[in-house]
């Protein structure tokens, strides 16, 4: 019974960072039922993790500009553009992939750039200066497919980046053995992490979960790492742009929570005068935030043209709203200072599960839009209910 005390304690001090798992949860079992098994099989679940990907990294990078209180509507198309530029590089061009990656990813952070640029030294409100990128960019995608419309990257290796998965070991068959070895040492990874964080944070004196809490979290958490996993293991295992998705979702983990420069990101999202009259260079901050929010929309462009094997004149499209849209699902603030990396990970399957669901019941397109929007405007209506009861 104390157990059961303990958590729903834990529940309520902890409901923002929480809540998202819980949606999700949720919504993967109402469509685990309503399709009998098929919202959960090994293919769809794999599809779907492929699906998230293009978004998902638009998201991470969409955290941090709403962290520091500002907005980038310019993603979609400039993801679009850079696909079609990278197309273009390994059609006409003759570049190869491992020149055409760099390149791309290179171009996306002085796009970047350019808009930190309006919006650091010319004070134009972000929302404007990308506006007028999101403009911009949409008619750099028409020019560069003008008279093909859709450029056939036939570019193996490129293609791959979206379609592949890891290679396997052949010990137990019927599974993919490496994406099982890989998901047991991501879970003695965490085990590890966790437990040395506790022992840092009781070392200070801070505040830490009861040992069974603990416990449980550690048990819970491997269970769900240790399902997905096997599930993912059943089909073709750990595509390459989950790999990619995964490396870039820890790297700026590990820079948002473990370095000086992550935290004088959230500083400047908590108050920029005071962060800036504590020594943070708030203007150079907004330059590597936007620099590293055109670089993943670069790869953004590079996972999605490499999926569909091509670019397209409609590329890009709404992928800024859907990339907004999972980054405050996935608890960031929209004043700003508050999200993590991860969340907006969650955020982003939140909604790729609501469509991949509502697609496999049969749910008319409007009502998909219906839904969405009723999930975002929840989640917004959640963190200011939230944040008000702190004060």
């Amino acid at each position: 019974m104390s157990l059961f005390r303990n958590a729903q304690k834990v529940l309520r001090e902890n409901i923002r960072e929480y809540g998202m798992y819980i949606a999700l949860f949720v919504i993967m079992a109402i469509f685990t039922i309503t399709t009998r098994g098929t919202f959960i099989s090994s293919r769809n679940i794999s599809n779907l993790l492929n699906q998230t990907g293009y978004i998902a990294v638009l998201a991470v990078g969409m955290t941090l500009v709403i962290v520091i209180r500002h907005i980038d509507l310019s993603v979609g198309f400039l993801a679009g553009f850079l696909g079609a530029v990278a197309a273009i590089a390994l059609v006409f061009w003759k570049l190869p992939t491992w020149v055409v990656i760099p390149l791309v990813l290179g171009l996306g952070v002085l796009a970047g750039c350019i808009t930190a640029f309006l919006v650091a030294q010319l004070k134009i409100p972000s929302f404007v200066a990308s506006l007028a990128g999101w403009l911009i960019y949409r008619g750099a995608i028409l020019l560069v497919t003008a008279g093909t419309g859709t450029i056939i990257i036939p570019d193996a290796t490129y293609n791959a980046i979206g379609n592949g998965y890891i290679p396997d070991i052949q010990v137990i068959p019927g599974v993919h053995n490496l994406t099982l070895l890989l998901g047991v040492v991501a879970i003695l990874l965490f085990i590890v992490n966790e437990i040395s964080d506790r022992r840092k944070k009781l070392a200070y004196n801070f505040e830490v979960l009861s040992t069974d809490m603990f416990i449980l979290k550690l048990l819970f958490m491997s269970g769900l790492i240790g399902a997905i996993t096997w599930v993912l293991a059943g089909y073709n295992g750990l595509s390459w742009t989950v790999v990619v998705v995964l490396v870039v979702v820890a790297i700026y983990h590990f820079v948002t929570t473990q370095t000086v420069l992550g935290r004088h990101i959230y500083a400047i999202g908590g108050n920029p005068e005071a962060a800036e009259l504590s020594g943070v260079s708030v203007k150079k901050l907004i330059y590597v935030v936007f620099g590293s929010m055109g670089m993943l929309s670069a790869l953004s462009g590079i996972l999605f043209s490499s999926r569909l094997q091509s670019a397209t004149t409609t590329a890009g499209t709404l992928f800024e709203l859907d990339a907004i849209a999972a980054a405050y699902v996935g608890g960031v603030s929209a004043a700003g200072g508050v999200g993590k990396v991860i969340g907006s990970i969650i955020g982003a399957l939140v909604m790729t599960s609501l469509t991949s669901g509502m697609n496999l019941m049969g749910i008319d397109i409007s009502l998909q839009y219906i839904v969405r929007g009723a999930v975002l405007a929840f989640a917004v209506i959640f963190d200011v209910t939230t944040r008000n009861r702190g004060k």
